[in-house]
Protein backbone atom coordinates (compact mmCIF):
# COMPACT_ATOMS: atom_id res chain seq x y z
CA UNK A 1 0.00 0.00 0.00
CA UNK A 2 2.80 2.33 0.64
CA UNK A 3 4.60 3.66 -2.12
CA UNK A 4 8.30 4.65 0.57
CA UNK A 5 9.89 2.82 3.31
CA UNK A 6 9.12 5.51 6.38
CA UNK A 7 10.57 3.19 8.79
CA UNK A 8 13.24 5.94 9.15
CA UNK A 9 10.83 8.07 10.52
CA UNK A 10 8.49 5.91 12.46
CA UNK A 11 11.02 3.48 13.77
CA UNK A 12 14.67 4.55 13.58
CA UNK A 13 17.64 3.29 14.93
CA UNK A 14 19.31 6.42 15.61
CA UNK A 15 18.76 9.86 15.45
CA UNK A 16 20.08 13.51 15.04
CA UNK A 17 18.73 16.25 16.70
CA UNK A 18 19.95 19.09 14.72
CA UNK A 19 18.91 22.33 17.08
CA UNK A 20 19.36 20.14 20.18
CA UNK A 21 19.30 21.64 23.84
CA UNK A 22 19.10 21.43 27.72
CA UNK A 23 15.90 24.50 27.78
CA UNK A 24 12.87 22.77 28.09
CA UNK A 25 11.35 25.65 26.11
CA UNK A 26 13.42 25.41 23.24
CA UNK A 27 12.75 23.33 20.52
CA UNK A 28 15.76 21.64 20.76
CA UNK A 29 15.01 21.12 24.38
CA UNK A 30 11.05 19.66 23.63
CA UNK A 31 12.50 17.40 21.39
CA UNK A 32 15.01 15.50 23.97
CA UNK A 33 12.31 15.89 26.13
CA UNK A 34 9.84 13.87 24.17
CA UNK A 35 12.56 11.54 23.05
CA UNK A 36 13.01 10.41 26.66
CA UNK A 37 9.70 10.74 27.62
CA UNK A 38 8.75 7.87 25.13
CA UNK A 39 11.58 5.52 25.98
CA UNK A 40 13.35 5.59 22.61
CA UNK A 41 16.39 2.92 22.87
CA UNK A 42 17.87 4.01 19.79
CA UNK A 43 21.33 6.17 19.30
CA UNK A 44 20.88 9.67 19.88
CA UNK A 45 23.15 12.41 18.34
CA UNK A 46 22.54 15.90 19.48
CA UNK A 47 23.70 18.63 17.18
CA UNK A 48 24.87 21.80 18.97
CA UNK A 49 27.35 24.38 18.14
CA UNK A 50 28.36 24.31 21.58
CA UNK A 51 29.29 21.16 22.09
CA UNK A 52 28.87 19.25 25.57
CA UNK A 53 26.34 17.19 26.88
CA UNK A 54 22.68 17.61 26.10
CA UNK A 55 19.85 15.21 28.42
CA UNK A 56 23.32 12.59 28.98
CA UNK A 57 23.78 12.34 25.27
CA UNK A 58 27.26 13.66 23.67
CA UNK A 59 26.44 16.47 21.23
CA UNK A 60 28.26 16.98 17.45
CA UNK A 61 28.99 20.58 17.18
CA UNK A 62 28.02 20.11 13.46
CA UNK A 63 25.99 17.57 11.50
CA UNK A 64 29.55 16.66 9.27
CA UNK A 65 30.56 15.66 12.68
CA UNK A 66 28.24 12.76 12.94
CA UNK A 67 30.07 9.20 12.63
CA UNK A 68 28.32 6.87 11.69
CA UNK A 69 25.73 8.73 9.83
CA UNK A 70 22.28 8.41 11.51
CA UNK A 71 19.09 6.57 10.01
CA UNK A 72 17.00 10.23 10.85
CA UNK A 73 17.71 13.95 11.30
CA UNK A 74 15.15 15.62 13.44
CA UNK A 75 15.64 19.68 12.21
CA UNK A 76 14.71 22.23 15.00
CA UNK A 77 16.31 25.28 14.38
CA UNK A 78 15.89 28.85 12.21
CA UNK A 79 14.00 28.39 8.61
CA UNK A 80 17.04 30.71 7.17
CA UNK A 81 19.48 28.17 8.54
CA UNK A 82 17.82 24.67 7.25
CA UNK A 83 18.66 24.62 4.15
CA UNK A 84 22.82 24.69 4.74
CA UNK A 85 21.51 21.64 7.30
CA UNK A 86 19.99 19.53 4.53
CA UNK A 87 22.75 20.12 2.19
CA UNK A 88 25.50 18.57 5.42
CA UNK A 89 23.08 16.20 6.28
CA UNK A 90 23.41 15.00 2.56
CA UNK A 91 26.74 15.26 2.18
CA UNK A 92 27.66 13.05 5.66
CA UNK A 93 24.72 10.10 4.17
CA UNK A 94 21.83 11.10 5.94
CA UNK A 95 19.02 11.03 3.51
CA UNK A 96 15.66 11.39 5.69
CA UNK A 97 14.90 14.86 7.14
CA UNK A 98 12.11 15.41 9.88
CA UNK A 99 11.76 19.52 9.75
CA UNK A 100 9.23 21.02 12.13
CA UNK A 101 10.21 24.43 11.98
CA UNK A 102 7.46 27.04 9.69
CA UNK A 103 9.41 29.75 7.38
CA UNK A 104 8.22 27.51 3.66
CA UNK A 105 5.28 27.64 1.43
CA UNK A 106 3.54 28.96 4.49
CA UNK A 107 5.33 32.28 4.70
CA UNK A 108 5.01 34.30 1.92
CA UNK A 109 7.32 34.78 -1.26
CA UNK A 110 10.72 33.86 1.04
CA UNK A 111 8.93 30.83 2.32
CA UNK A 112 8.06 29.59 -1.31
CA UNK A 113 11.64 30.30 -2.44
CA UNK A 114 12.89 28.51 0.38
CA UNK A 115 10.17 25.46 -0.56
CA UNK A 116 11.66 25.50 -3.92
CA UNK A 117 15.17 25.48 -3.21
CA UNK A 118 14.39 22.51 -0.36
CA UNK A 119 12.96 20.72 -3.50
CA UNK A 120 15.51 21.03 -5.79
CA UNK A 121 18.06 19.70 -2.72
CA UNK A 122 16.31 16.48 -2.08
CA UNK A 123 15.37 15.86 -5.62
CA UNK A 124 19.36 16.33 -6.53
CA UNK A 125 20.43 14.41 -3.57
CA UNK A 126 17.68 11.61 -2.87
CA UNK A 127 16.34 13.38 0.13
CA UNK A 128 13.16 12.51 1.31
CA UNK A 129 11.41 15.49 3.73
CA UNK A 130 8.64 15.14 6.32
CA UNK A 131 7.10 18.60 6.73
CA UNK A 132 8.33 20.90 6.97
CA UNK A 133 6.31 23.19 9.30
CA UNK A 134 4.66 20.54 11.72
CA UNK A 135 4.46 19.59 15.29
CA UNK A 136 6.62 15.80 14.28
CA UNK A 137 5.87 12.73 14.45
CA UNK A 138 5.21 9.86 17.43
CA UNK A 139 5.06 6.06 16.97
CA UNK A 140 4.77 4.25 20.31
CA UNK A 141 4.97 0.34 19.33
CA UNK A 142 5.85 -1.70 22.03
CA UNK A 143 8.74 -3.13 20.27
CA UNK A 144 10.07 0.75 19.43
CA UNK A 145 9.35 3.79 21.03
CA UNK A 146 9.62 7.12 19.18
CA UNK A 147 8.96 10.16 19.62
CA UNK A 148 9.87 13.42 17.82
CA UNK A 149 7.67 16.25 18.67
CA UNK A 150 7.12 19.69 19.63
CA UNK A 151 3.60 17.85 21.36
CA UNK A 152 3.23 18.47 25.26
CA UNK A 153 2.36 14.78 25.88
CA UNK A 154 2.64 11.29 24.55
CA UNK A 155 -0.88 9.10 24.13
CA UNK A 156 -1.64 6.05 25.77
CA UNK A 157 -0.35 3.80 23.00
CA UNK A 158 -1.75 -0.10 22.59
CA UNK A 159 -1.16 -2.90 25.07
CA UNK A 160 2.11 -5.20 24.05
CA UNK A 161 1.41 -7.76 20.99
CA UNK A 162 -2.15 -6.02 20.56
CA UNK A 163 -3.89 -5.13 16.88
CA UNK A 164 -5.74 -2.24 18.07
CA UNK A 165 -3.99 0.90 18.19
CA UNK A 166 -5.12 3.91 16.46
CA UNK A 167 -3.03 6.08 14.02
CA UNK A 168 -4.13 9.98 14.17
CA UNK A 169 -2.83 11.34 11.02
CA UNK A 170 -3.50 15.15 11.25
CA UNK A 171 -3.59 18.66 8.98
CA UNK A 172 -3.72 20.27 12.21
CA UNK A 173 -1.22 20.34 14.97
CA UNK A 174 -3.44 21.51 17.52
CA UNK A 175 -5.68 18.95 16.57
CA UNK A 176 -3.12 16.57 17.20
CA UNK A 177 -2.94 17.79 20.76
CA UNK A 178 -6.42 17.70 21.68
CA UNK A 179 -6.73 13.94 20.27
CA UNK A 180 -3.79 13.23 22.22
CA UNK A 181 -5.19 14.78 25.70
CA UNK A 182 -9.01 12.99 25.16
CA UNK A 183 -7.36 9.88 24.57
CA UNK A 184 -5.41 9.74 27.81
CA UNK A 185 -8.62 11.11 29.66
CA UNK A 186 -10.67 8.45 28.08
CA UNK A 187 -8.02 5.30 28.04
CA UNK A 188 -8.04 4.99 23.90
CA UNK A 189 -5.06 2.97 22.51
CA UNK A 190 -3.80 6.19 20.29
CA UNK A 191 -0.49 4.40 19.16
CA UNK A 192 0.58 7.00 16.60
CA UNK A 193 0.62 10.57 15.80
CA UNK A 194 1.70 12.24 12.60
CA UNK A 195 1.31 16.34 12.27
CA UNK A 196 1.66 16.38 8.45
CA UNK A 197 2.67 20.17 7.85
CA UNK A 198 3.71 21.71 4.60
CA UNK A 199 4.07 17.70 3.13
CA UNK A 200 6.78 18.72 0.57
CA UNK A 201 7.37 14.83 0.17
CA UNK A 202 5.24 12.56 2.45
CA UNK A 203 1.40 13.90 2.45
CA UNK A 204 -1.69 11.82 4.52
CA UNK A 205 -1.78 9.26 1.98
CA UNK A 206 2.14 8.13 2.47
CA UNK A 207 1.60 8.16 6.25
CA UNK A 208 -1.44 6.14 5.82
CA UNK A 209 -0.33 3.61 3.18
CA UNK A 210 2.36 3.12 5.26
CA UNK A 211 0.80 2.80 8.69
CA UNK A 212 -2.38 0.77 7.76
CA UNK A 213 0.65 -2.20 6.82
CA UNK A 214 1.91 -1.98 10.46
CA UNK A 215 0.18 -4.79 12.47
CA UNK A 216 -0.16 -2.47 15.69
CA UNK A 217 -2.54 -0.43 13.83
CA UNK A 218 -6.11 -1.48 14.06
CA UNK A 219 -7.78 1.60 12.43
CA UNK A 220 -6.54 4.79 10.94
CA UNK A 221 -8.14 8.66 11.96
CA UNK A 222 -7.49 11.39 9.14
CA UNK A 223 -7.93 15.07 9.91
CA UNK A 224 -7.86 16.97 6.30
CA UNK A 225 -8.33 20.24 4.40
CA UNK A 226 -6.75 19.45 1.39
CA UNK A 227 -5.50 16.70 -1.11
CA UNK A 228 -2.73 17.33 -3.39
CA UNK A 229 -3.52 14.22 -5.73
CA UNK A 230 -7.13 12.42 -4.90
CA UNK A 231 -6.47 9.51 -7.55
CA UNK A 232 -3.55 8.20 -5.62
CA UNK A 233 -5.37 9.46 -1.86
CA UNK A 234 -8.10 7.60 -3.03
CA UNK A 235 -6.06 4.44 -4.39
CA UNK A 236 -3.89 4.11 -1.12
CA UNK A 237 -7.36 4.68 1.27
CA UNK A 238 -9.13 2.05 -0.35
CA UNK A 239 -5.94 -0.42 -0.06
CA UNK A 240 -6.29 0.20 3.64
CA UNK A 241 -10.01 0.46 4.31
CA UNK A 242 -10.18 -2.91 2.87
CA UNK A 243 -8.41 -4.18 5.81
CA UNK A 244 -8.47 -2.28 8.48
CA UNK A 245 -11.26 1.20 9.35
CA UNK A 246 -10.45 4.47 7.98
CA UNK A 247 -11.56 7.12 9.65
CA UNK A 248 -11.97 10.93 8.24
CA UNK A 249 -12.75 14.21 9.50
CA UNK A 250 -12.60 16.80 6.35
CA UNK A 251 -12.32 20.36 7.79
CA UNK A 252 -13.59 22.95 5.04
CA UNK A 253 -17.18 21.47 3.91
CA UNK A 254 -19.26 24.95 4.53
CA UNK A 255 -18.22 27.83 2.52
CA UNK A 256 -17.09 29.71 5.53
CA UNK A 257 -15.21 26.79 7.03
CA UNK A 258 -13.50 26.23 3.51
CA UNK A 259 -12.33 29.89 3.44
CA UNK A 260 -10.92 29.50 6.66
CA UNK A 261 -9.02 26.15 5.32
CA UNK A 262 -8.21 27.94 1.94
CA UNK A 263 -5.88 30.07 4.39
CA UNK A 264 -4.43 27.51 6.88
CA UNK A 265 -3.39 24.64 4.64
CA UNK A 266 -4.22 26.05 0.66
CA UNK A 267 -7.84 23.84 0.23
CA UNK A 268 -9.93 24.39 -2.20
CA UNK A 269 -13.48 24.73 -1.12
CA UNK A 270 -15.65 21.73 -1.43
CA UNK A 271 -19.03 21.15 -0.73
CA UNK A 272 -20.14 18.62 1.78
CA UNK A 273 -22.36 16.28 -0.90
CA UNK A 274 -18.67 16.10 -2.53
CA UNK A 275 -16.71 15.13 0.47
CA UNK A 276 -19.27 12.56 1.49
CA UNK A 277 -19.22 11.20 -2.32
CA UNK A 278 -15.63 11.39 -1.94
CA UNK A 279 -15.05 9.51 1.24
CA UNK A 280 -17.67 6.75 0.17
CA UNK A 281 -15.25 6.13 -2.85
CA UNK A 282 -12.36 5.73 -1.09
CA UNK A 283 -13.96 3.09 1.71
CA UNK A 284 -13.91 5.60 4.24
CA UNK A 285 -16.17 6.42 7.33
CA UNK A 286 -16.81 9.82 7.05
CA UNK A 287 -17.81 11.65 10.54
CA UNK A 288 -18.70 15.37 10.74
CA UNK A 289 -17.38 16.63 13.95
CA UNK A 290 -13.91 16.12 16.27
CA UNK A 291 -16.85 14.55 18.54
CA UNK A 292 -17.75 11.95 16.43
CA UNK A 293 -13.74 11.45 15.72
CA UNK A 294 -13.52 10.78 18.82
CA UNK A 295 -17.02 8.44 19.42
CA UNK A 296 -14.94 6.78 16.19
CA UNK A 297 -11.67 6.17 18.33
CA UNK A 298 -13.59 4.83 20.92
CA UNK A 299 -15.13 2.46 19.07
CA UNK A 300 -12.92 1.26 16.43
CA UNK A 301 -10.36 0.98 19.60
CA UNK A 302 -12.11 -1.84 20.83
CA UNK A 303 -13.65 -3.53 17.34
CA UNK A 304 -11.19 -2.83 15.04
CA UNK A 305 -13.24 -4.91 12.18
CA UNK A 306 -16.28 -3.42 12.76
CA UNK A 307 -19.65 -4.70 13.87
CA UNK A 308 -22.83 -5.71 12.09
CA UNK A 309 -26.24 -3.69 12.48
CA UNK A 310 -28.38 -5.34 14.15
CA UNK A 311 -29.21 -4.32 17.61
CA UNK A 312 -30.38 -5.00 20.80
CA UNK A 313 -31.10 -2.48 23.41
CA UNK A 314 -31.13 -3.82 27.44
CA UNK A 315 -31.84 -0.86 29.87
CA UNK A 316 -33.77 -0.32 32.79
CA UNK A 317 -35.15 2.80 32.16
CA UNK A 318 -37.88 4.05 29.57
CA UNK A 319 -36.32 6.71 28.53
CA UNK A 320 -32.95 6.51 27.91
CA UNK A 321 -33.97 3.45 25.75
CA UNK A 322 -36.22 5.61 23.69
CA UNK A 323 -33.52 8.40 22.94
CA UNK A 324 -31.27 5.36 22.53
CA UNK A 325 -33.29 3.94 20.16
CA UNK A 326 -34.12 7.58 17.97
CA UNK A 327 -30.39 7.68 17.65
CA UNK A 328 -29.86 3.81 16.34
CA UNK A 329 -32.44 4.21 13.81
CA UNK A 330 -31.07 7.50 12.70
CA UNK A 331 -27.39 5.95 12.46
CA UNK A 332 -28.77 3.14 10.43
CA UNK A 333 -29.16 0.42 12.95
CA UNK A 334 -31.76 -2.42 12.58
CA UNK A 335 -33.97 -2.91 16.12
CA UNK A 336 -35.39 -6.26 15.20
CA UNK A 337 -38.08 -7.72 17.51
CA UNK A 338 -37.00 -9.92 20.04
CA UNK A 339 -37.09 -13.70 19.03
CA UNK A 340 -39.93 -15.76 20.87
CA UNK A 341 -37.85 -17.82 22.51
CA UNK A 342 -36.26 -15.17 24.62
CA UNK A 343 -39.80 -12.88 24.81
CA UNK A 344 -41.01 -15.63 26.65
CA UNK A 345 -37.88 -16.28 29.09
CA UNK A 346 -38.61 -12.53 30.08
CA UNK A 347 -42.58 -12.55 29.98
CA UNK A 348 -42.04 -15.36 32.54
CA UNK A 349 -39.27 -13.61 34.80
CA UNK A 350 -39.35 -10.02 34.55
CA UNK A 351 -41.82 -7.54 36.47
CA UNK A 352 -45.66 -7.35 34.52
CA UNK A 353 -44.54 -3.63 34.43
CA UNK A 354 -41.37 -4.76 32.69
CA UNK A 355 -41.25 -3.80 29.03
CA UNK A 356 -40.66 -6.95 26.77
CA UNK A 357 -39.36 -5.89 23.42
CA UNK A 358 -36.84 -3.75 21.55
CA UNK A 359 -35.64 -1.56 23.48
CA UNK A 360 -35.94 -4.16 26.71
CA UNK A 361 -36.84 -1.95 30.16
CA UNK A 362 -35.97 -3.99 33.36
CA UNK A 363 -37.44 -1.00 35.45
CA UNK A 364 -35.72 1.77 37.64
CA UNK A 365 -35.14 -1.08 40.46
CA UNK A 366 -33.41 -3.52 38.30
CA UNK A 367 -30.52 -5.33 40.70
CA UNK A 368 -27.93 -7.65 39.41
CA UNK A 369 -30.46 -10.50 39.48
CA UNK A 370 -32.55 -9.11 36.97
CA UNK A 371 -29.64 -7.75 34.94
CA UNK A 372 -28.10 -11.46 35.08
CA UNK A 373 -31.19 -13.28 33.99
CA UNK A 374 -31.85 -11.12 30.87
CA UNK A 375 -28.39 -11.19 29.96
CA UNK A 376 -28.26 -14.83 30.07
CA UNK A 377 -31.21 -15.32 28.27
CA UNK A 378 -30.11 -12.97 25.47
CA UNK A 379 -26.92 -15.45 25.55
CA UNK A 380 -29.18 -18.46 25.19
CA UNK A 381 -31.93 -16.93 22.65
CA UNK A 382 -31.03 -14.49 20.87
CA UNK A 383 -27.37 -14.44 20.10
CA UNK A 384 -27.55 -15.43 16.23
CA UNK A 385 -30.33 -12.48 16.48
CA UNK A 386 -28.14 -9.68 17.19
CA UNK A 387 -24.74 -8.12 16.31
CA UNK A 388 -24.44 -6.02 19.46
CA UNK A 389 -25.83 -5.67 22.18
CA UNK A 390 -26.28 -1.63 24.10
CA UNK A 391 -26.70 -1.42 26.96
CA UNK A 392 -28.17 1.48 29.62
CA UNK A 393 -27.85 1.31 33.15
CA UNK A 394 -29.17 4.18 35.28
CA UNK A 395 -28.47 4.45 39.18
CA UNK A 396 -31.24 5.56 41.31
CA UNK A 397 -30.94 6.21 44.74
CA UNK A 398 -32.17 2.78 46.19
CA UNK A 399 -30.21 0.53 43.98
CA UNK A 400 -26.42 -0.12 44.78
CA UNK A 401 -24.75 -0.04 41.68
CA UNK A 402 -21.71 -2.15 42.53
CA UNK A 403 -23.22 -5.42 42.54
CA UNK A 404 -24.47 -4.79 38.83
CA UNK A 405 -21.41 -3.54 37.51
CA UNK A 406 -19.61 -6.95 39.23
CA UNK A 407 -22.47 -9.16 37.72
CA UNK A 408 -22.37 -7.38 34.06
CA UNK A 409 -18.37 -7.39 34.19
CA UNK A 410 -17.98 -10.98 34.85
CA UNK A 411 -20.76 -12.12 32.63
CA UNK A 412 -19.28 -9.70 29.88
CA UNK A 413 -16.06 -11.09 29.99
CA UNK A 414 -17.57 -14.37 28.37
CA UNK A 415 -20.26 -12.81 26.30
CA UNK A 416 -21.62 -14.72 23.05
CA UNK A 417 -22.14 -11.17 21.32
CA UNK A 418 -20.07 -7.96 21.53
CA UNK A 419 -21.06 -5.55 24.29
CA UNK A 420 -21.28 -1.13 24.64
CA UNK A 421 -22.54 0.03 28.04
CA UNK A 422 -24.18 3.63 29.02
CA UNK A 423 -24.33 4.83 32.30
CA UNK A 424 -26.22 8.00 33.14
CA UNK A 425 -27.39 10.37 36.52
CA UNK A 426 -25.27 10.86 38.89
CA UNK A 427 -22.77 8.11 39.16
CA UNK A 428 -20.76 8.13 42.68
CA UNK A 429 -18.62 5.15 41.79
CA UNK A 430 -18.02 6.13 38.06
CA UNK A 431 -14.36 5.73 37.89
CA UNK A 432 -14.28 2.41 39.44
CA UNK A 433 -17.55 1.15 37.38
CA UNK A 434 -16.39 2.27 33.90
CA UNK A 435 -13.26 0.32 34.79
CA UNK A 436 -14.34 -2.27 35.61
CA UNK A 437 -16.45 -3.05 32.69
CA UNK A 438 -13.37 -1.82 30.49
CA UNK A 439 -11.40 -4.15 32.18
CA UNK A 440 -14.35 -6.79 31.19
CA UNK A 441 -13.53 -5.67 27.17
CA UNK A 442 -16.86 -3.37 27.40
CA UNK A 443 -16.20 0.69 25.66
CA UNK A 444 -18.32 2.72 28.03
CA UNK A 445 -20.27 5.59 27.64
CA UNK A 446 -21.35 8.98 29.10
CA UNK A 447 -24.47 8.94 27.42
CA UNK A 448 -26.96 6.98 25.31
CA UNK A 449 -26.46 8.93 22.02
CA UNK A 450 -23.15 8.66 22.33
CA UNK A 451 -23.38 5.16 22.76
CA UNK A 452 -25.87 4.80 20.31
CA UNK A 453 -23.74 6.79 17.65
CA UNK A 454 -20.48 4.36 18.39
CA UNK A 455 -22.54 1.54 17.05
CA UNK A 456 -23.73 3.02 13.73
CA UNK A 457 -20.23 3.98 12.93
CA UNK A 458 -18.98 0.67 13.66
CA UNK A 459 -21.65 -1.08 11.50
CA UNK A 460 -21.13 1.25 8.73
CA UNK A 461 -17.77 0.02 8.14
CA UNK A 462 -18.35 -3.23 7.04
CA UNK A 463 -20.44 -1.93 4.24
CA UNK A 464 -17.47 0.39 3.32
CA UNK A 465 -14.95 -2.65 3.31
CA UNK A 466 -16.85 -5.13 1.20
CA UNK A 467 -17.07 -1.99 -1.58
CA UNK A 468 -13.18 -1.17 -0.64
CA UNK A 469 -12.48 -5.22 -1.66
CA UNK A 470 -14.40 -4.83 -4.80
CA UNK A 471 -13.14 -3.85 -8.52
CA UNK A 472 -15.43 -1.04 -8.94
CA UNK A 473 -14.39 1.91 -8.55
CA UNK A 474 -16.48 5.04 -8.93
CA UNK A 475 -14.91 8.00 -10.23
CA UNK A 476 -16.23 10.30 -7.93
CA UNK A 477 -14.33 13.65 -8.33
CA UNK A 478 -12.40 15.69 -5.65
CA UNK A 479 -10.96 19.02 -5.95
CA UNK A 480 -8.05 19.24 -4.65
CA UNK A 481 -5.46 22.53 -4.37
CA UNK A 482 -4.97 22.59 -7.99
CA UNK A 483 -8.92 22.56 -8.31
CA UNK A 484 -8.87 19.35 -10.00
Amino acid sequence: MSDRDLSPFFAPKSIAVVGAGERATSSGGAIMQMLRQAGYGGRVVPVNPKGGTIFGYESVTSITAIDPPVDLAVIVIRPDAILDAGKEAADRGIKNLLILPGGFAEAGPVGVQRNAELLKLAAARGLTVAGPNCAGIIHLDPAWRFAATFLRDLPPGAAAGASNGLAFISQSGALAEEVIDKANARGLPLTSIVSVGNAVHLGVEDYLGWLGERPEIGAALLYIESIEDHDRFRRVARAVAAAKPVVALFGGRTEIGGRAASAHTGAVANDDAAIGAFCASCGIVRVESLRRLLIAAKAFGRFPQGLGGRALILSNSGGPGVLCADRASLEGLELGALPTAFAEVLRQQLPPEASVANPIDLLADAREDRFGLTFEAAMAHAASAYDMIMMIHVVPFMVDAAPVIARLATLAADSRMPLLHSMMGTLPGKTEWFAAMERAGVPMFNDVEEMAEAAGLLARYPRLRDGARSDKLSDVRFRDRRGA
